[in-house]
C-alpha cells in the first residue's frame, strides 16, 4: 500500500502533470465565468485535448477544470446577477444582493473558501468511505428518485416562504417548461404546436441565462434613470472575516458537505441539484429566516460547501461501479475506459496507485483553488470599473454566443430571450424566478421516476412506500408539507 501511495505521489507530482492542472484551471476559471459555458462544457472540451496525454494527466485536467468552474460560476452570479453556472444559480440573488449592500468581498470570499472546504470533504468521503456509499447509492430505484426529487421540489416553496403561493406558480411555469417536447416516457410531442424546434424541448442552459442576465438587461433599459446595480467599492480582502464565519456556521458547513457529498454520490444528480437542496435546507433550518433574500451569507456557506463536495461525491459510484453521479462523470467514464482505467472493484486491486493518484489530484485542486480563486476575483472586480452603458452590450452578446454555442442553433437564442421578457415580468409582479429553473431541473426526472415505478408497481401507488429508503423519504417529503400546515392548525386552536 504505501508503495502504491509513493507511485500516486510520483505520478501527480510530476512537473509536466502540475502544468497541465494550472493550464486546466485557468480554463476552467474562465469556462465558470462567462454565462452559459458550463463545467459539463468545460469536460466536454476537454476530452480531445485528452486524447494526447497519459491517463493521469487527463484525468488531472478534468478535475481541476470542473471544480474551478463550479467555483467561477459565482463570480458573475455575486457582481451581475448572472450566475456562471448552473450550481451557482441557487444563491444568485443572495450574493448579487450582498453586493448592492457593499459586501461582495464577504460574498465572493464565502464562495471560494467554503468551495474549498466542501471540497476536501467531498474528497475525504471519497477516500473513506467510496465503496460503502456506492453501494447505498445502487440501491436507489426509481420510488426513492421520486421522493427525492419530489423533496427537492419542496425546496422552492423554502426558498419563497415570504409569498409560497407566488412560488409555487413560478414552480408549475418551471414544471410546464419541462414537459415540453419529446422528452417524455411516451416520446408523444407535447406543447410543440408543431414545431420541430421544440420537440427537444427547452434548454435549461438558455432558460437559465435569459431568466437571470437578459431580464437583468431589459431592467437596465427599461429603467430611465437606471440606479447602478452594483456597488462601485474596490474589492479588498476576500479572506477577511471568513475565519469568524466558520466559527459562526460550523454546522451550516458540515450539513452542506455531507449533502453535496451524498447528493453527488446519488446517479443522476450533480452540483446544481446538491446547491438547491442545500440552499433551501439552510433556510429552514436557519435562526434567522427572514434575512434569505435580502443578502444574507448563511445560505453561501452551506451551498457553497455543497456544490463542491458533490464534485468528489459524483465520482464514488462512477470510480466503484462505472455508473455516472453526473452529465460531468458521465464524460469522465468514458475517458477511464479510453485510458484503460476501466472503472470497477478490479482498479481498486489491480492498479491501486492510479485511484489514489485521483484522490491526491482532487486534495491539490482544492487547495490550489483558493489562491487562484482569489486572483480570478481579483482580476474580476475590474468589472465594477467598466461604465454599465460599455458592459452591458458585451454581456448581451456573450448571452448570445454561449447560448447559440450550446446547440449551434438560433431556437436556443430565441429561448434564451424569450425567457429573458418572461423573468422581467415575473420579477416585476413580484414572481420569484428561481422555482422556475428548479422546476425545468427536475420536471423531466419527476415524471421519468413515477411513470417507471407505476409500470414496475402495476398501477399501485402503495409501492412507493414498500421499500424502507423510500418509505422513509416519503415520510420526511410529507412531513416537510404537513408539518407546519398542522403546527399552525394546532397554534390557533389552543390560542397562541
Amino acid at each position: 500500500m504505501s508503495s502504491a501511495w509513493a507511485q500516486a505521489f510520483t505520478m501527480v507530482l510530476d512537473p509536466y502533470n502540475i502544468v497541465v492542472m494550472l493550464c486546466a484551471s485557468l480554463y476552467g476559471l474562465f469556462v465558470g465565468a462567462v454565462p452559459g459555458l458550463t463545467a459539463t462544457m468545460a469536460t466536454a472540451l476537454l476530452v480531445p485535448v485528452t486524447f494526447f496525454m497519459a491517463p493521469i494527466p487527463a484525468i488531472a485536467a478534468i478535475v481541476t477544470a470542473t471544480a474551478m468552474a463550479i467555483f467561477s460560476g459565482d463570480i458573475p452570479g455575486c457582481l451581475m446577477r448572472m450566475p456562471g453556472t448552473p450550481a451557482s444559480a441557487a444563491y444568485t440573488d443572495e450574493a448579487y444582493a450582498m453586493t448592492r449592500k457593499g459586501q461582495a468581498e464577504l460574498a465572493l470570499g464565502a464562495g471560494l473558501v467554503f468551495s474549498a472546504v466542501g471540497g476536501l470533504f467531498g474528497t475525504a468521503v471519497l477516500i473513506l468511505a467510496a465503496p460503502t456509499l456506492a453501494e447505498f447509492a445502487l440501491k436507489f430505484s426509481s420510488f426513492e428518485y421520486f421522493w427525492l426529487v419530489l423533496m427537492g421540489l419542496t425546496c422552492a416553496v423554502f426558498m419563497t416562504s415570504d409569498r409560497p403561493l407566488k412560488g409555487f406558480v413560478s414552480l408549475l411555469l418551471g414544471l410546464f417548461i419541462a414537459c415540453i417536447g419529446l422528452g417524455n416516457p411516451a416520446g408523444f410531442p407535447r406543447f410543440t404546436f408543431g414545431n420541430v424546434e421544440l420537440m427537444g424541448g427547452v434548454g435549461m442552459i438558455p432558460m437559465m441565462i435569459g431568466m437571470f442576465a437578459i431580464s437583468e438587461i431589459i431592467r437596465y433599459a427599461v429603467d430611465t434613470n437606471p440606479p447602478l446595480r452594483i456597488v462601485e467599492q474596490p474589492i479588498g480582502n476576500v479572506f477577511k472575516g471568513m475565519w469568524g464565519l466558520a466559527r459562526k456556521y460550523p454546522m451550516q458547513i458540515l450539513r452542506g458537505s455531507a449533502l453535496g457529498t451524498l447528493v453527488g454520490a446519488l446517479p443522476g444528480a450533480g452540483s446544481d441539484i446538491a446547491a438547491w437542496m442545500s440552499y433551501a435546507i439552510s433556510k429552514k433550518m436557519s435562526k434567522e429566516p427572514e434575512k434569505f433574500g435580502t443578502g444574507h451569507v448563511e445560505g453561501i456557506v452551506e451551498s457553497g460547501s455543497a456544490n463542491n463536495s458533490a464534485l468528489a461525491g459524483a465520482w464514488i459510484p462512477a470510480l466503484v461501479f462505472g455508473i455516472p453521479g453526473d452529465s460531468i462523470t458521465a464524460i469522465v467514464i468514458g475517458v477511464l475506459y479510453m485510458k484503460n482505467m476501466n472503472p470497477g472493484p478490479s482498479l481498486f486491486t489491480n492498479n491501486p496507485q492510479n485511484i489514489y493518484a485521483v484522490y491526491l489530484l482532487f486534495i491539490i485542486a482544492n487547495l490550489i483553488m483558493i489562491p487562484l480563486g482569489w486572483w480570478c476575483i481579483k482580476v474580476s472586480k475590474q468589472i465594477l470599473k467598466v461604465p454599465r452603458t460599455m458592459l452591458m452590450p458585451v454581456i448581451m452578446l456573450f448571452c448570445v454566443v454561449g447560448s447559440f454555442a450550446i446547440n449551434n442553433t438560433s431556437f436556443d437564442v430565441t429561448a434564451m430571450l424569450v425567457a429573458g421578457i418572461a423573468a422581467y415580468i415575473l420579477e416585476d409582479n413580484h414572481f420569484p424566478v428561481a422555482p422556475a429553473i428548479l422546476g425545468v431541473v427536475l420536471g423531466g426526472m419527476l415524471e421519468e421516476n413515477f411513470i417507471t415505478s407505476m409500470i414496475k408497481a402495476d398501477g399501485d401507488l402503495f409501492a412507493f412506500v414498500h421499500r424502507p429508503v423510500a418509505a422513509t423519504l416519503g415520510a420526511m417529503t410529507l412531513a416537510v408539507w404537513f408539518l407546519p400546515l398542522l403546527t399552525r392548525r394546532l397554534r390557533r386552536i389552543a390560542g397562541i
